[in-house]
């Protein structure tokens, strides 16, 4: 195996198209997304032979305790054409292929100076993929990078029957907001309908004590995907007001409800069910298979998680959880400890 530079996106994007396990946290344009904020990103191909059986999307992060590069949800692998796929031989190819990959990573590491990599893998959480990271000298992660599990709705059905697979509640609040004429939701990718999403969750983080996505974060994504018209805002208006929103990716055949917000003082009238069964439509039409509702917390275990109600809210339209392995770092200066229980501590205060 080898690690080579990609710099072809038709080749990077026809790659992740056959992958069934991904997030748009490794398209390409989620590279585009952190050279717009002003970091370096290197999209590397593994290869067996000739053939591309892996990618990662590497990105070099410059926090105030240092710099570090990260891997968001990936690497992404499959199985080599020659191979026949055998669930039992992944865990090794996945050893296989982190393994090749980490000599490359070290050696950008050096060169940038970075303190430790980080890695928030996409894999199935289970002991076989955790063993991979330990056996080449990772360590869990004091905090996550990414979502470390998802809560995911197939929808190819009908919408009628997406319906009747929804929780009674979530359902009867959808229809009631439909019939309420003064209710609309709009789609939109105008920059001034960014403002006004950017102004919401400002509003809402400072209602629920939490510090959300800065305004350039926002924007920059926007930008990233909207390019390709793989980025969609969903307003949902009462009276003509913006009360409620969503920003919605599509890319690879999945929808994915990355950010979102809305006026505590409306919640009564649902709007926020409306938006987000407008998405999933929506994801439909532009022929999705999948809507990833994004960060998911089982709420029964984890009662008092800032995540426990949101999710409670996603569940109610149907679906299930998918649980990725935690998040690996790999120590590579002294640096790193600092850091390390920096993290830690600020994860308890979190409640995370």
């Amino acid at each position: 195996m080898n690690v080579r530079e990609i710099t072809n996106k038709e080749t990077w994007e026809n790659f992740l198209a056959e992958c069934a396990e991904k997030t748009f946290m490794q398209s390409w344009n989620w590279g585009e997304f952190h050279q717009k904020m002003g970091g370096k990103a290197w999209r590397l191909g593994i290869y067996e032979d000739e053939e591309l059986i892996g990618v990662a999307m590497l990105v070099k992060v410059r926090a105030k305790r240092g710099v570090f590069l990260e891997i968001e949800h990936g690497p992404i692998t499959k199985n080599p054409k020659s191979q026949i796929p055998n669930p039992n031989q992944v865990p090794r190819l996945n050893f296989q292929i982190l393994k090749t990959l980490l000599v490359s990573l070290k050696k950008i590491a050096r060169e940038e100076r970075a303190s430790f990599i980080r890695i928030s893998p996409i894999w199935e959480r289970n002991e076989e993929n955790a063993k991979v990271f330990r056996e080449l000298g990772f360590r869990e992660a004091p905090t996550y990078a990414a979502a470390e599990s998802s809560w995911k709705l197939d929808i190819t059905p009908l919408e009628d029957e997406l319906l009747a697979h929804m929780r009674k509640t979530t359902r009867y609040l959808i229809r009631q907001a439909l019939k309420n004429k003064d209710i609309e939701i709009v789609q939109s990718t105008k920059k001034e309908d960014l403002e006004i999403f950017v102004t919401l969750q400002k509003e809402v983080g400072m209602r629920q004590q939490f510090v959300p996505f800065s305004k350039k974060y926002i924007e920059s994504e926007f930008d990233a995907f909207s390019k390709d018209d793989s980025a969609t805002l969903f307003l949902g208006k009462y009276k003509r007001e913006v009360v409620a929103a969503a920003l919605v990716i599509f890319w690879c055949r999945i929808g994915f409800y990355h950010q979102a917000a809305s006026r505590g003082e409306y919640a009564k009238l649902s709007i926020p069910y409306l938006v987000q069964w407008e998405a999933i439509k929506e994801a439909k039409r532009r022929g999705c298979k999948l809507y990833d509702f994004w960060g998911y917390v089982d709420p029964q275990k984890y009662p008092n998680h800032p995540w426990a109600g949101p999710t409670l809210f996603k569940m109610g339209f149907g679906g299930k959880s998918y649980e990725y392995v935690k998040t690996q770092d790999y120590p590579l200066l002294w640096k790193y400890w600092p850091t390390a229980i920096f993290e830690t501590i600020r994860k308890k205060q979190r409640r995370l």
